[in-house]
């Protein structure tokens, strides 16, 4: 028995490939649709472990890059590995570092081109570089030099421990070339075949080690044929589920999700990399998206917004400076049942700590209690309803 195992137990139909299961791992379940938090440096920022637990969060998804350069993977392993060097109990993601290896070094976030002349930053500024065997980069942390290969990759994420991992691939943006995706999707198809004979080997030397589900990650930028193409050839591989990755138009994300999950198999998860807004949520999985993560719903919250069902708020504003009721009406999470707008926007001018913490408390609840709806309505059959209804309210 590996210890993982995903299980579907409901299909909506109604022309979508939307589905609610159960994603079984050596640390727990994961009902899924799914919200994945955050939490890069093996911490949620702004959250202890209890808090995260208390919004209902069932997994954590933490960055094999950022643990890699500090505190170093093998000291994670040697404390017993991510879920215990983090207090965590339940089920851990690791990514594989390369849209960290990739952006950072390219000196952008999500837009960014490696490959040829239309580049964000000039070549020989840039800190990572592309080679067949893997990807050259220089620490954005001290300036010292790596080589991420697939098989360091690998070797990384079964260090830290995490129950699923995801293997190293090539990150492309919109603005490199139909020809240049054609080459580094080659490339990630090799390198997927390097992380699986990695991690297989890394198994057989460590069966004491619980089992770490690997998911292959599918690149291809906006066009319909390399991602088929893609989903196919991963999907014939021994993969235990599959990341829906890469550059993707926010107009094009639920088109581009059937493309993929139409070719996949069926019977395995699928994870999107990187998402968190409620129209994006709803289209991914309505086309059969399982589990995702964004750093988001805490990025935003230390900046203090906010979510309501209005769309995003700022607490900054002074129109919150004597308005006495709590974020939003009728949520339960802590900071709605004990804090006020007013107590809020005097943290945030106040630049008080406090604000950081409880602004991520209602953030992390509120798109995790979204999707804990959107699982009830596939089951029952009202997805398109309350998809229609929400979306309406919230984008007013």
């Amino acid at each position: 028995m590996s210890g993982f195992s995903y299980k579907i137990k409901s299909r909506l139909g109604q022309g979508t490939l939307a589905r609610t299961g159960l994603i079984k791992t050596p640390h727990g379940d994961i009902k899924t649709p799914a919200f994945i938090v955050v939490g890069t440096k093996a911490t949620v920022k702004a959250m202890t472990p209890e808090q995260v637990k208390a919004v209902h969060a069932q997994a954590v998804l933490a960055n094999a890059y950022h643990l890699y350069l500090q505190p170093g993977h093998k000291l994670i392993e040697k404390a017993g590995g991510l879920g215990k060097f983090m207090n965590w109990d339940g089920p851990t993601f690791t990514d594989s570092g390369g849209f960290q290896v990739m952006s950072l070094g390219s000196g952008y976030k999500k837009v960014i081109d490696m490959s040829g002349d239309e580049t964000n930053t000039p070549k020989k500024q840039r800190l990572a570089h592309v080679e067949e065997n893997g990807v050259r980069f220089k620490s954005h942390i001290d300036g010292s030099k790596h080589l991420f290969t697939p098989e360091l990759s690998m070797q990384i994420q079964s260090s830290i421990g995490a129950d699923i991992i995801f293997a190293f691939d090539e990150l492309t943006s919109l603005v490199d070339p139909y020809t240049y995706q054609v080459e580094s999707l080659a490339r990630t198809h090799a390198w997927a075949q390097r992380c699986l004979d990695e991690i297989k080997q890394l198994r057989s030397l460590r069966p004491a080690k619980p089992y770490q589900a690997l998911f292959g990650v599918l690149q291809g930028a906006n066009y319909e044929d390399l991602r088929r193409q893609t989903a196919k050839h991963l999907g014939s591989l021994d993969f235990d589920g599959y990341g829906i990755g890469g550059a993707i138009e926010k107009e094009k994300i639920g088109e581009i999700v059937r493309w993929v999950n139409e070719e996949l198999p069926e019977d395995r998860p699928k994870h999107m990399l990187g998402i968190s807004e409620p129209d994006d949520i709803f289209a991914a999985i309505e086309n059969g998206v399982d589990t995702f993560d964004c750093v988001s719903p805490t990025r935003v919250g230390r900046n203090g917004a906010f979510y309501t069902f209005n769309g995003r708020k700022n607490i900054k504003g002074a129109m919150y400076r004597e308005d006495f009721t709590p974020l939003l009406e009728n949520c339960d999470c802590y900071t709605c049942k004990n804090y006020t707008k007013a107590y809020m926007h005097h943290l945030f001018k106040s630049n008080e700590i406090l604000a950081l913490i409880l602004m991520s408390l209602h953030n992390e609840h509120f798109i995790i209690k979204l999707v804990d709806d959107i699982r009830g309505s596939i089951e029952d059959g009202s997805f398109k309803k309350l998809k229609k209804s929400w979306l309406k309210e919230y984008y007013s």
